[in-house]
């Protein structure tokens, strides 16, 4: 295949290089900071033979081309466009004027947890080993560590390893937040991990020591100030974080450049911190902990239509990308409750997804298609769903349809039968592992439902239409 020519007739489909801002690529896509989309003509730009699918999101056009193909096709458009190569940060500057107000607080959101996305999924899935090594009735009544001992202090050190990023979660939050604000994502790590000082009550623990009246305090001047740690929390950091950023940003432009280092992230750091403790940290932890509180009642006295509606847009979710904002939830839920019910929801849409796209592949005789549809379902069952959406199922519809019909299916059962997560994992058929052991049975059903019924659907649809 000649790479420079499809890159020239990728360049043309897209509105020629006058209408390209920006442009870079991730593993699999390219991405466009595009001056006017309408010139996109979508039905050239799928026929390509190295292109997958395409879709806008964010104020970018991506374009899908597959991995190890991609930054081939990257470097050949560069030359043949003259534009400089750009980082995704210079695209998403680029694409970002054009978004709405909720648009670009829902791609801060994104861009705040995105980063710190690889960490939450590799703990999830490590507290997946680590619960089949320590729970009792998967192989045997006795959990594995009861029946090899020898392997009890290797669950020992998996489980402690797995713990970590959410033990110090404040401080990945930290990191990305102040660095997504502007300001010094290494001030952002401190400020994160003094939320969890060990010198502080554990969040944890505020429960029964508000019950038993024992909870450390400071006095600064006659104000008591709760001694409590924000473990498992999101709002205080992230409100914390846009706080530090902006004064250091401001401490910059008013201290002069040779006394910086002395005199800007001490004043930042103190100051935030104090209003950490006295003020930002115990507003938003009531706060984080009364929406958590609400959020559990919807869903416990409604549990089946909060599935069938949840489950059934999660899909339409991550077409608008406003699914990077349940992430913040589900990890304010783990944090407040020990378990999320969202997530497993999550799984069972991805699934759903590829059963689509592998249903698509059976029934269509359009060899790109089928090669297209293989490869995007085995993506999208090990938690990577934008192959199969925007190359296949919303393509031709049905099948993105069918999908969205069999998760709110799954995602009704799965909640009347009470399944929840103990961690994020991989958004997949893998994402059993970190589901309670005790909801296993019920969890297979929903993925059988998942596997089964959108396959079935989409099949017959296609065979009918005569895909």
């Amino acid at each position: 295949m000649d790479l420079r020519k499809q890159a020239e007739l990728i360049v043309e489909a897209i509105g020629g290089k006058d209408n390209i801002v920006a442009a870079t690529h991730c593993v699999t896509r390219l991405r466009f900071a595009l001056k006017d989309e309408a010139q996109v003509d979508t039905n050239t730009l799928e026929n390509l033979d190295v292109v997958k699918g395409s879709f806008s999101t964010n104020g970018q056009f991506q374009v899908v081309i597959g991995q190890g193909t991609v930054d081939k096709v990257y470097k050949e458009l560069v030359a043949i466009t003259g534009i400089g190569e750009a980082s995704k940060d210079d695209v998403k500057a680029a694409s970002a004027e054009k978004l709405n107000p909720l648009q670009k607080g829902i791609k801060t959101l994104a861009d705040i947890f995105f980063p710190i996305l690889p960490a939450i999924v590799t703990a999830g899935l490590l507290m997946g080993i680590n619960n089949i090594l320590t729970g009792p009735g998967i192989f045997d009544e006795k959990p594995l560590i009861e029946l090899y001992p020898q392997w009890t202090d290797i669950a020992s050190i998996i489980n402690l390893i797995a713990n970590t990023a959410f033990v110090f979660l404040p401080g990945l939050i930290g990191w990305s937040a102040v660095k997504k604000f502007g300001g010094n994502p290494l001030l952002g790590i401190v400020l994160g991990l003094m939320l969890v000082h060990p010198d502080l009550l554990n969040a944890w623990a505020y429960g029964n020591a508000l019950k038993e009246g024992t909870i450390p305090t400071w006095n600064l001047f006659g104000l008591e100030v709760q001694k409590i740690g924000y473990q498992g929390q999101v709002l205080p950091v992230l409100f914390a974080s846009y706080v530090l950023a902006k004064l250091e940003i401001w401490l910059r432009k008013i201290i002069p450049d040779a006394i910086q280092l002395l005199f800007v992230a001490p004043i930042a750091l103190l100051i935030t911190g104090f209003l950490s403790f006295i003020a930002i940290g115990p507003i938003m932890f009531a706060a984080g902990n009364a929406i958590t509180s609400a959020l559990v009642a919807v869903f416990d006295n409604f549990a089946a239509l909060g599935g069938l509606i949840y489950g059934g847009i999660y899909g339409l979710l991550v077409v608008t990308g406003m699914h990077h904002t349940f992430l913040a939830v589900d990890i304010q839920l783990i944090g407040s409750t020990g378990t999320t019910f969202l997530w497993p929801m999550l799984a069972l849409s991805n699934i759903a997804q590829g059963s689509a796209a592998l249903a698509m592949m059976f029934a269509t005789k359009d060899t790109k298609l089928k090669g297209l549809a293989l490869t995007s379902w085995i993506s999208a069952w090990l938690g990577i769903t934008e192959p199969a959406m925007f190359g296949v199922n919303l393509r031709y519809k049905y099948p993105f349809i069918a999908a969205l019909v069999s998760s709110a299916i799954a995602g009704l059962y799965i909640m009347t039968q009470k399944v929840r997560a103990l961690s994020i994992g991989v958004g997949g058929v893998p994402g059993f592992l970190s589901i309670q052991k005790e909801n296993w049975g019920a969890f297979f059903i929903g993925m059988a439902i998942v596997i089964v019924v959108p396959f079935l659907l989409t099949f017959f649809m296609a065979k009918r239409k005569k895909a």
